[in-house]
């Protein structure tokens, strides 16, 4: 990770570069800082690195067998897959690499792709991986994607209709195609589990106040369908009295950036967003710009309101009551804690008391939480935070909420998006199938006859017995 500035006003880039014997690569730099303002998130970056490196790897150790870009472009590929070590457990060009996934080989493949496209644009190299005109079965697979990518979109009645020109064309090289995507058991946290956990759990801790806050984090994951980082990033002006039950919170969790700022702000040039916002009374930046422990990622892709904000959809209504309860409480106690930021959930450890709470330092505090009632932390099971976003989406999909309020709830940009949070679970399929079983028993133990031996030598086998040697009322043999 590097500190870059461009320009006089001194304000700072960070974002990962790759050295080489010969120094900085320059050219990636350039690239990266042009993908940051595009919007380009670090983990984006970081791939767009690990494909650069391996790329330049392969190319050092085989420098001398290629006069074509694109032949080596092919052959990284496939090295990539195979791996590099041979059936005799050797490697003359001594990368030794191990086959990587088909989806670690497509990301890199895209990743190289879009960057040598950059560098084609920049009038600095020629194309490792061109457009090519497409076969019939490439076209009828771009022309599918387009299809699904517009059939659901609300604004496509005013799009042009035609089949773009891009839909005609494929890359030359496209890796090894993946899996068929199924629909995978995301699993829910347990609802059985959840008021233990709530109580002696998550709201176990010593310190009264650290339980009193993370209750109210896991009010919003569980009750609201909150991601951990989109509860974490509430500010403390966004909670308000419902107008319909006073009793009742609404939350509102507004963009990172360009949410609309509280209190009718306006900066110096009338400015309204976070913002401007942050930097303007505290000399913050937001925290999906941070580096390090206070950076937290936002992955909605709808709001529910031109200001730029999530409403939180309370479903049982009764948790948007014990929120209101709690965060009353939590108010009390941040009046004796001095902060120098806006954010609603702090550190009350010694020594960062005050401070913005940190997503690590949450996660840390969930898994001691479990193992005070004697749960491991586990994914695979649900005993997770995201895991209590999948019980929310599992909770309307059992209420027969419709599939379009389920993903206004979940926030979802697609009706398709919220598929893995309301499929079935892999035990409600095992538990519906037994049930069927049984009811298929049952129905053929009553439609069925008595088939004991017995009667069946009474009655006789009259296509392979004809004579009635052995069955039969009075078998000649018996």
């Amino acid at each position: 990770m590097a500190t870059l500035v461009e320009d006089n006003t001194g304000i700072k880039s960070k974002i990962p570069v790759l050295l080489t014997e010969q120094g900085e690569l320059t050219a990636l730099t350039d690239y990266l800082l042009y993908a940051e303002q595009e919007g380009r998130s670090k983990s984006w970056m970081n791939q767009v690195i690990q494909a650069t490196q391996r790329f330049l790897e392969y190319l050092e150790a085989n420098v001398d067998c290629f006069s074509e870009p694109i032949k080596l472009f092919q052959t990284f590929v496939k090295r990539l897959c195979s791996g590099t070590i041979g059936h005799d457990g050797l490697d003359s060009s001594h990368l030794y690499w191990l086959p990587v996934s088909v989806n670690t080989s497509r990301q890199w493949i895209n990743a190289l792709t879009q960057f040598t496209d950059w560098l084609v644009q920049q009038n600095q190299t020629e194309p490792i991986n061109p457009l090519v005109e497409a076969n019939t079965h490439q076209k009828r697979i771009n022309y599918a994607a387009w299809f699904r990518k517009n059939q659901h979109d609300f604004l496509v009645h005013i799009k042009n209709r035609s089949i773009h020109l891009t839909l005609q064309q494929a890359r030359f090289i496209r890796g090894r195609q993946p899996h068929p995507r199924v629909d995978s058991d995301a699993v829910a946290f347990s609802e059985a589990d959840f008021p233990k956990f709530f109580s002696d759990g998550i709201g176990g801790s010593q310190d009264s106040k650290v339980s009193l806050r993370d209750q109210l984090i896991l009010i919003l994951m569980h009750g609201g369908g909150l991601r951990v980082s989109e509860a974490l990033s509430l500010w403390i002006t966004d909670v308000f009295e419902d107008p319909f039950d006073q009793q009742r919170a609404m939350v509102r969790i507004y963009h990172p950036e360009d949410g609309k700022a509280p209190l009718n702000w306006k900066g110096q040039h009338g400015e309204t967003n976070r913002s401007a916002y942050l930097l303007q009374n505290y000399g913050l930046i937001p925290r999906n710009r941070e580096q390090g422990t206070q950076y937290l990622g936002w992955k909605a892709k709808t709001v529910d309101h031109k200001e730029n904000y999530l409403q939180v959809h309370w479903f049982p209504s009764d948790y948007g009551r014990l929120f209101m309860k709690l965060w009353r409480d939590y108010l009390y106690v941040l009046t004796g804690i001095q902060r120098h930021h806006p954010y609603a959930f702090i550190a009350f450890r010694k020594g960062v008391q005050g401070n913005p709470y940190t997503q690590a330092a949450f996660n840390d505090s969930y898994q001691k939480g479990l193992q005070r009632i004697g749960i491991q932390p586990s994914k695979t099971t649900g005993y997770c935070p995201h895991g209590h976003r999948h019980a929310y989406g599992r909770r309307l999909r059992k209420a027969e909420v419709n599939p379009v309020m389920i993903k206004k709830c979940l926030h979802h940009a697609s009706i398709h998006s919220q598929a893995v949070y309301t499929a079935p679970s892999l035990e409600e399929v095992s538990r519906l199938l037994d049930q069927a079983s049984e009811c298929l028993n049952l129905d053929s133990q009553s439609s069925s006859t008595n088939t004991d031996w017995k009667t069946l030598m009474t009655t006789g086998f009259s296509d392979i017995d004809p004579d009635g040697l052995f069955s039969g009322q009075s078998p000649i043999l018996g």
